[in-house]
């Protein structure tokens, strides 16, 4: 009984947050489920060029009388599905579309006066939108949501700016979803409920401790202890002999206990509907396909050539067959932060239980993640039994949370420098294959991670020229365009990023949040 005491944070702390995540409120299933053949018409006929504007929107009356008129109205011969969608449903206002930019400011003035731009507050729900107690950013353009892993970038941007009241808020917005879902979902959107994102919460946490001091530890750790038993859920179902993997745990050939990234739905993602439909497209095994292309979403990398068998082609996507290293490394940062919130606590064998856990992982990372042939950190496939062929800026995370050893974080900064380093900063893989996380493409969230991981061994010198192109790319195309956007093209001289599913898109909260805390330092 002692022990369980120990474990648990003072009343105090529990029912201040309990306060300030407010009263649940019930959602809707996603809006797939709810519309039913509805949605499947309105995705299939491309009503909307971008398929997450349908999922988006808002019923303008009830969901079953919708419903009921769409089964009555579309037996009419003149029956015009665009005009029923515009006549029952009506897109929220995106505050972003129409801000214009002030040329008299610089970048770092520019991303300074977005923040109120992207800014959202949601007291009720509104369509697939569930609301949250307090304010947050959002990346901007057609992410109108708090994002899961985004929202640790956007914070060092509002660090750097002095919103700590923001920081804290979103804060207590991801409390609010743990404590209503179990876990974070990818954004407060109802058909995102099936997956999370990088699990960034212990680096959010740590970020605010810096302004708040070590008692954000224990006011988070029920928080973090959910986080870790979301991605653990099922770990006792690995026995030797018994099964290899279950949900997004599984069992390494020596018996240790590694993560990959999944998603507890099997069909098309209600946002990419269209999308991946097309790619199941003669394909034997749709639903498996579409098991892949969910936990790739997941990942935050989708799409990219680490999930595929053959580096171009999406459909060979195998993503839960993949132990990532990024993965690993976010959680080990996770398990540390565990084990120094029950260190505050004085509570010695919870510390020590929490503290094996990230020794263990950590040694896993080593053993199947380190490439000695690559001479560079790697995911691993679980069913070919070795490293997967492609290298990525995944590797910086062994650097980031400081798994990696002095001789390995010296090979691959040779390697980042020597093959991933071009005009404009760190280039996401090295393939060139049309897909958004890779060649040419570089994204604010890797170079960040690069550096610091880079500064974690001392290799100073390369963290700061990576710095200077990333800046330099993104100036150049804010002085070309008035945008801050939310990939770059780091290889060629116009500097956009392209490629994915959908447009390119200006905002852009990650890029504001990286670009503002380099710019700061």
């Amino acid at each position: 009984m002692a022990e369980k005491h120990k474990n648990t944070p003072s009343r105090t702390l529990k029912s201040a947050l309990v306060k300030a995540a407010g009263p649940f409120m019930r959602t809707h299933p996603s809006p797939d489920r709810v519309f039913g053949e509805l949605f499947v018409d309105v995705q299939r006929q491309r009503i909307y060029e971008d398929g997450k504007t349908f999922v988006d929107v808002v019923p303008k009356s009830r969901i079953k009388h919708i419903q009921l008129e769409y089964k009555i109205e579309r037996e009419n011969p003149d029956f015009n599905l665009q005009e029923f969608v515009n006549r029952h449903f009506y897109q929220l206002d995106t505050k972003t579309s129409d801000y214009v930019t002030d040329p008299s400011r610089t970048m770092r003035e520019h991303i300074r006066a977005l923040w109120p731009v992207l800014e959202r507050q949601t007291h009720k729900h509104q369509g697939s939108l569930i609301a949250l107690p307090h304010p947050y950013i959002v990346p901007g353009g057609r992410f109108s949501e708090q994002f899961y892993w985004d929202s640790y970038f956007i914070m060092l941007g509002l660090a750097a700016d002095g919103h700590w009241d923001m920081i804290d808020g979103m804060m207590k917005n991801y409390a609010y979803m743990i404590r209503k879902f179990g876990f974070i979902p990818t954004a407060n959107r109802t058909y995102f409920l099936s997956r999370s994102q990088p699990p960034f919460l212990s680096h959010m946490v740590e970020l605010l401790e810096k302004h708040k001091g070590k008692r954000v530890l224990v006011e988070y750790l029920p928080y973090l202890l959910a986080e870790h038993a979301f991605w653990m859920k099922g770990k006792s179902k690995l026995t030797r002999g018994g099964a290899s993997a279950y949900r997004r745990v599984v069992r390494m050939p020596n018996g240790a206990i590694l993560n990959r990234y999944y998603d507890d739905d099997v069909t098309p993602r209600p946002e990419s509907h269209h999308e991946d439909v097309t790619t199941a497209d003669h394909t034997p095994e749709p639903e498996k396909l579409y098991t892949h292309l969910r936990a790739g979403a997941e990942s935050g990398w989708d799409f990219s050539s680490r999930w595929f068998d053959d580096p171009t082609d999406l459909r060979t996507i195998q993503t839960t067959d993949i132990v990532p290293v990024d993965l690993n490394c976010l959680l080990y940062h996770l398990e540390l932060t565990i084990a120094r919130a029950y260190r505050l606590l004085k509570n010695a064998p919870a510390k020590q239980r929490f503290e094996l856990y990230a020794e263990r992982r950590a040694r896993a990372v080593q053993e199947y993640c380190w490439d000695e042939h690559e001479r560079f950190f790697v995911d691993f496939n679980t069913t070919k039994q070795r490293p997967t062929d492609t290298v990525s800026l995944a590797a910086a995370f062994a650097l980031f949370t400081g798994i990696a050893t002095t001789g390995q974080a010296q090979l691959v900064a040779g390697r980042l420098e020597n093959d991933f380093l071009r005009r404009g900063g760190l280039v996401t893989t090295l393939h060139a294959n049309g897909q958004q996380w890779d060649s040419p493409n570089g994204w604010a969230s890797l170079p960040w991670v690069a550096i610091q991981g880079l500064r974690n061994y001392g290799h100073d010198q390369l963290a700061d020229e990576i710095k200077h192109r990333w800046l330099t790319v993104n100036e150049t195309v804010f002085r070309a365009k008035g945008k801050m956007i939310e990939k770059y093209d780091v290889v060629n001289e116009s500097g956009v990023g392209g490629g994915g599913e959908y447009p390119l898109q200006d905002g852009f909260g990650w890029t504001n949040g990286v670009a503002a805390a380099l710019i700061d330092e």
